[in-house]
């Protein structure tokens, strides 16, 4: 089973590879605290680890000028990974934000883009039942835009899980095809999520909002998106977040303005990454609405991508 190999792989890591093993102690000592929204809450999580990813230069000229760090060439001698299928490997993350934190490279070096790559992300979220799966799009999270991958968490981290269980803020757009198409509404960010069994339609209903996204929005090199993926007996549940914009004006701020929050699907599922002690410490509901705001859909426009379902 891929995820037992996953899980051995894990074992293995964290007693051989000391980057990835002090990295992981060091979760021990993450800071949290929630801002409430009333009727579902954000979390603000100080992981200094991960100002890499969150103030990564993703423009040509700077991703042209480093080796790519998903090539198996250019990994650390101590990174180990577990095949999936003839394409993928999945890695251990050795800067993490989950207990449990894959990354999931091609095997080839070929850009990030998930139109053809989506029932792929089906299949690896269903040999990974214990994982959340998440797609960052070139332009909105990915911090290798030039080679494709995937990442996972373990299940029950981000906020957006449990409230989708409760059926908060979410409605029931369409039930038809044995999937079901729920809009959120009054959840501050424009989402759309599919779940059912039906794994050809799942991959219709994605692609048709895909083309949709695609005709309304900047297409290069391909529309704006995060998407958050699971598996169990009952299905797949899909969570799909257009974006219009890769990060907030805070983020370019200076002096005491500047709040480094780079959103990706992590924290659109709402646990917002600070690299920053200052930033976890100011960050205000005030400012998680606007942020949310500045890079996301609103419902209206979301209600617009759906009806192309209905």
């Amino acid at each position: 089973m891929f995820e037992e190999k996953v899980n051995e792989l894990f074992a293995s890591q964290l007693r051989e590879w000391e980057l990835a093993k002090v990295n992981y102690d060091q979760l021990d000592k993450v800071r949290t605290r929630k801002i409430s929204f009333g009727t579902f809450d954000v979390i603000i999580q100080f992981n200094p680890e991960r100002i890499r990813s969150s103030s990564a230069k993703v423009d040509e000229k700077s991703i042209s000028a480093r080796p790519c760090f998903l090539c198996e060439k250019n990994r650390p001698a101590e990174q180990r990974g577990v095949p999936f299928g003839d394409s993928l490997v999945a890695l251990v993350n050795p800067f993490p934000i989950f207990r449990k934190h894959l990354t999931i490279p091609a095997e080839l070096h070929t850009d990030q883009r998930i139109r053809n790559n989506f029932e792929m992300m089906l299949n690896l979220a269903a040999g990974l039942p214990s994982y959340t799966l998440f797609y960052n799009g070139p332009q909105c999270g990915a911090s290798a835009p030039d080679h494709f991958h995937f990442q996972a968490g373990n299940k029950g981290f981000m906020p957006v899980e449990e409230d989708f269980m409760k059926g908060w803020h979410i409605k029931l757009m369409s039930g038809k095809e044995n999937i079901e198409i729920w809009q959120w509404v009054g959840y501050k960010r424009g989402m759309i999520t599919l779940a059912g069994t039906d794994r050809e339609n799942l991959v219709k209903a994605f692609t048709t909002i895909f083309d949709k996204l695609s005709e309304t929005g900047d297409k290069e090199p391909e529309p704006m998106l995060n998407i958050l993926a699971g598996y169990s007996s009952s299905g797949w549940i899909v969570h799909i977040i257009p974006r219009k914009k890769h990060r907030p004006s805070q983020f370019f701020s200076e002096g005491v303005e500047q709040i480094m929050v780079s959103p990706a699907a992590v924290d659109l599922g709402g646990v917002i990454i600070t690299p920053r002690e200052e930033d976890f410490n100011k960050m205000t509901k005030a400012d998680v609405e606007d942020i949310f705001r500045q890079v996301c859909l609103d419902e209206d426009e979301v209600s617009c991508l759906i009806n192309v379902l209905l």
